[in-house]
């Protein structure tokens, strides 16, 4: 567990710049090869970000990633 409450306890979910567009980008219908081009990032960097950011919100895809960013209005 990282941070320093106590359990269950989250700090809002934040995403920088980078990640709302990677987001954004996969919303939108991208393939990860154009995302990862748009934003100036290998494949893998790409896929390591998507999964932190799963991670960091508490789910277990991509897909449950980006309608997360949709629902909460983050993209």
């Amino acid at each position: 567990m990282t941070g320093s409450g106590s359990p269950g306890s989250r700090a809002p979910w934040a995403p920088d710049e980078t990640d709302v567009r990677i987001l954004g980008a996969l919303a939108r219908g991208q393939t990860l090869r154009a995302v990862a081009r748009s934003v100036g990032l290998s494949e893998r960097t790409v896929r390591r970000r998507l999964r932190a950011t799963a991670e960091e919100i508490g789910v277990e895809s991509t897909i449950e990633a980006v309608v997360h960013a949709v629902r909460s209005g983050v993209i």
